[in-house]
C-alpha cells in the first residue's frame, strides 16, 4: 500500500492540501435513526472549513422501502454535482463519530467510477484534537457537473446472497457486534429478526480501528483481525451489517490490504433479517 493507492489521508496531508483547488472535503457523518443530535446539526455546529455535508439517506433510492440503498447513476451524479463536486476532483471524506458512513460514502464513489477518493484517517475527532481549524454553519458550493456510471460488480443484491448461500462463491462476512451476529439481542430497528445469513462470518467493524484515536489499525493488525475471524484472503468476499453502512469499514479495511474487489451486500441486515426473508442462522459460526 502505497500513498498514492492508500484509501487513507493524514491529517497532515489533508492541512497541507485543504486549500488545493481540485480538493473537495466531504462531512459524511451518519447515525443510527433516533440518535440526537442529527448528523446534519453536527455538521453545522462544527465542520473542517469547506466542507459539504453528504446525506447518507439522501442520496439513495427513495423509490426502496429499505434505508438509504444506492441511488441510480444519475441520481448520485446529481446530487453529487449540487455539492461542487466535479469528475477532475480530489474526494476527501471524513466522519465525525467513528468509521462508519465515510467509509460507505467513499465505497459509493468507487462504484459510481470515481477512484480519486479518500478518507481522512482519524477523522474530524483527530482533526480537532490537533488544534486544526473548524468552522461552523452551511457550506454552499458552486454547483459542478458530475457523470457517474454505475459498476454493479462492488454490490450485492438479496438474490445474489441467496444464490450464494447455496454456493458459497464468496465468503460473507457480517460487520455488526458479535451478539447480534448470533442473534443474543434484539436489533435495533424493529421488526427484524436476529441471527446471522447462513455462513456468514463474523468480524465487527470496530475492532479494526483505535476507538482513542479514530485512526484505523496497522495493515499488520488488519490481516490478523480478518484471518482471527476465518476469514481466506485469497478467496471472493462479500460484506454485510444492518444497512450496508459499516459493512463498508470491512470492505475498506481489504482495500488497505490489497483486496480491491470485494462486493458489499446493500441492503444487508435490514433486508434479510425482514420477517419474510430467507432463512437465518443463530450462534456462532
Amino acid at each position: 500500500m502505497t500513498a498514492t493507492t492508500d484509501p487513507l489521508v493524514s491529517t497532515e496531508w489533508l492541512a497541507a492540501h485543504i486549500g488545493d483547488a481540485n480538493v473537495r472535503v466531504v462531512d459524511a457523518t451518519f447515525k443510527m435513526p433516533g440518535v440526537l443530535p442529527l448528523p446534519k446539526e453536527d455538521y453545522l455546529a462544527a465542520h473542517i472549513p469547506g466542507a459539504v455535508f453528504f446525506d447518507v439517506d439522501a442520496v439513495s433510492d427513495h423509490s426502496s422501502p429499505l434505508p438509504h440503498m444506492f441511488p441510480s447513476a444519475d441520481q448520485f451524479g446529481r446530487d453529487v454535482g449540487a455539492l461542487g463536486i466535479g469528475n477532475g476532483d480530489t474526494v476527501v471524506l471524513y466522519d465525525a463519530g467513528g468509521w462508519v458512513a465515510s467509509a460507505r460514502v467513499w465505497w459509493m464513489f468507487l462504484a459510481f467510477g470515481h477512484k480519486d477518493v479518500r478518507i481522512l484517517n482519524g477523522g474530524l475527532k483527530k482533526w480537532v484534537a490537533e488544534g486544526h481549524k473548524t468552522e461552523s454553519g452551511q457550506v454552499t458550493p458552486k454547483p459542478a457537473t458530475f457523470k457517474a456510471t454505475y459498476d454493479a460488480r462492488r454490490v450485492r443484491s438479496m438474490q445474489q446472497m441467496i444464490d450464494n448461500v447455496a454456493s458459497r462463491a464468496e465468503q460473507v462476512i457480517d460487520a455488526r457486534a458479535n451478539e447480534r451476529y448470533q442473534g443474543k439481542v434484539p436489533e435495533p430497528r424493529a421488526g427484524l429478526r436476529s441471527g446471522h445469513i447462513p455462513g456468514s462470518l463474523s468480524l465487527p467493524y470496530n475492532l479494526l480501528f483505535d476507538a482513542a484515536t479514530g485512526t484505523m489499525k496497522s495493515l499488520d493488525e488488519l490481516k490478523a483481525a480478518f484471518l482471527g475471524a476465518g476469514v481466506k484472503l485469497d478467496a471472493p468476499i462479500a460484506t454485510s451489517c444492518g444497512s450496508g453502512v459499516s459493512a463498508a469499514v470491512l470492505t475498506l479495511a481489504l482495500y488497505r490490504l490489497g483486496i480491491e474487489n470485494a462486493a458489499l451486500y446493500d441492503g444487508s441486515w435490514t433486508e434479510w433479517g425482514a420477517a419474510n426473508g430467507p432463512p437465518i442462522a443463530t450462534g456462532p459460526a
